[in-house]
Parts: structure tokens; sequence; C-alpha cells
């Protein structure tokens, strides 16, 4: 078997290429094109449908092939370019879920030339007590990239500008949610099982509503369908170093599987056919605990007639901030157990009993 804990050099170049590449909701042009180049010495044939997704679709050789949907989201959260209100200062709006908390004082990259910045605020010897209690409203914050310079424009998308790092067992960069997940679905593409019609779906809009996801599984009407994503990790100590209970999955502890989210309960049927590929592979796997949140399953599983979903995911802390920390083990424990799942998928898993 692959080694299934360290990363070697050139997909930890990708990780990093990837999470460099500015791609907000509607304009994720930037890691399309590296996908494609990753991907052109094998795959010639793609389509990029009117919102933006990149669909890929590899035929299987054996008779009826099931029809099975891979899907990763390549955008990323971020802020938009509202108004210039000169001398180099920009109002701007949330592109996604952020936390306002974490705003003043970040580093940012704004505009299709990742024109450097920085996010304004009044410094704390100028606020009172009452302020600093106070989270900072978004109308009082500014992109601050200094005058002099015209390259800057009301539309333009911009996003942190976090060095990525390899740190012993982690990485650590921003927009892992979800370059990790793009990561993956390049490296399986590479390997595309005989028995399936191998459906790939890189995905735009899903911080914003899931748009992509539903219009690619409209366009691909699957059988099945998996989504690799990477999800918020909750497993800090607690304040009082008490045991965490409210931890819903761990770094280090493998690929987590989705059983519930906020938007999809997942078909046990896969839970089920991810769980013993696991075991029979002696993969590690951990399962996501419900809760909130989602993925681009959300809307893949309400198209057509209805598509069995699940979700695999990368833990990943601080999600959603200008840096993200990961394991390089559960990345590629990732890539090892949907290998080995999408090569042993019985061909009447769907006439199997849901329970």
């Amino acid at each position: 078997m692959a080694n299934t804990t360290t990363l070697d050099k050139k997909q930890t170049d990708l990780l990093a290429k990837l999470s460099y590449a500015m791609a907000l909701s509607g304009d994720e042009g930037e890691v399309r094109n590296i996908i494609l180049d990753e991907i052109h010495s094998y795959i010639t044939d793609y389509k990029i449908d009117a919102l933006g997704n990149l669909l890929i679709t590899r035929p299987g050789t054996t008779d009826k092939p099931l029809k099975v949907m891979l899907a990763a989201h390549m955008d990323e959260v971020g802020f938009m370019i509202a108004a210039d209100d000169g001398e180099g200062l920009f109002r701007f709006e949330i592109n996604g879920g952020i936390d306002l908390r974490q705003l003043p004082g970040k580093a940012v990259i704004v505009g299709k030339e990742h024109t450097p910045g920085v996010i304004g605020a009044r410094p704390i010897h100028l606020t009172s007590v009452s302020e600093r209690r106070d989270k900072i409203p978004l109308n009082n914050l500014r992109i601050d990239i200094g005058p002099g310079s015209n390259k800057v424009k009301p539309g333009d998308r911009a996003t942190f500008a976090t060095r990525f790092q390899r740190v012993g067992a982690s990485i650590i960069g921003k927009a892992l949610d979800d370059r990790l997940g793009v990561a993956v679905l390049i490296e399986l593409l590479k390997h595309s099982p005989a028995n399936l019609d191998l459906q790939v779906a890189f995905t735009v809009q899903e911080e914003t509503g899931l748009r992509g996801a539903r219009v690619a599984a409209f366009f691909f009407n699957p059988d099945l369908a998996f989504v690799i994503d990477s999800t918020p990790a909750n497993d800090l100590p607690v304040w009082d170093d008490s045991e965490n209970l409210s931890y819903n999955c761990r770094l280090g502890a493998g690929p987590a599987i989705y059983i519930a989210d906020g938007s999809t309960l997942s078909d046990p049927r896969l839970i089920r056919l991810l769980e013993d590929t696991a075991r029979n592979e002696v993969i590690p796997y951990q399962i996501r605990q419900p809760g909130g949140g989602g993925t681009d399953a959300g809307a893949i599983h309400k198209q057509r007639s209805g598509i069995p979903s699940v979700s695999v995911s990368i833990p990943c802390r601080y999600a959603h901030t200008a840096a993200g920390m990961a394991r390089t083990s559960d990345f590629k424990q990732t890539i090892a157990l949907l290998q080995a799942t999408l090569q042993s998928i019985p061909q009447d898993i769907l006439a199997q009993e849901r329970r």
C-alpha cells in the first residue's frame, strides 16, 4: 500500500499552489486553471458549465457501470470590494461565513493582481473600554492598500494573504476548506477505477449556498455521490482542562465520515460501505459527529428523483479564518479510503436495504 501518512514534494507543492490561489465564490478561475494544468496529461475531455463548474467524466469499461459522482468545491470565503473611499481605502462585504472578530490587522491580497493590503481598524490605544467589549461592525472596517494605486475597484475579490507552511505532521494555510478536497479529487482522477463511470465535479459557489453542486448533479444525474470536503474540528482542550465532550471530529484520527449535518442525512448504505472498506484496508477513520454546517451533498442529494449521497471530510482547525491547520496523515488516509471504496463498490449497492 502507498504511504498513507506523509506528503511527497509534489503533493506539498500542489497544496501550496491551491492554498495561495484566490478563488472566491463566483470567481474560481485561478483554482480551475491549476486543476486543468495538473490533469492535462491524462484528461482532455472536460466541460466548464455556465456557472463555472469543471465537469469531467471518465467512463468505465465494465457492462453497465454505476455512475458515481465525486464533488469538491473550488471556492473559498473572503471579501468583495464594495466602494472606493479614496486614498487607497475600500469598503468591503463578506463573501461566505467569516467571523468579524477575526479581521482587524489581517493582511490580504486584492484583485486579479493580488495587490497587498491590510484590514484596518482603530488601534486599541485609541478606543474606549466599551468599544473594546463589542465586535467591530463591518462598516467600521476598511481594506487599506495605500494611496497611489488604481489596480483595485469595486467588484474585485479579496482574501487572506497567508503563507502556506509544513510544520511537522501538520500543514497550515488559508482556504484548506476545500483545497484539501480539491487535491484529493485530483489524486482520485489519476486512478479512475474501471468498474465505474466516474463523474467528477470541481464545484463553484459552495460557500454561498451550494449553487454549483446543484447544477452539476442535475447535469450528471449519477446513481450515487461522494462529497469530499474539509470539516471544522472542534477538538481543542476546554478552558478548565476537563474532557472536551463537544468535539465533532479530531485532527489525526483519519477521514471523517458524515452521518448527518445541517443539510443532509447521509445514505446508510454508503456509510456502511466506507466503514467496511476502512476496516478491511486498515485505514483509520472517524465519524463526524452530527451537527450544523453542510457540504455540497446538501444540494446533490435532492436533485432529480434523489441521489444517495455521503460526505467524507478532512478535519481542519480554525476554518473560515486567515489560517487553517490540518494533519498530513488525514489527507493521505482520505485518498486511500476513497480509492479503496471506489474500487470495491458492489454493482447492487442501491438494491441493498436502507437501514
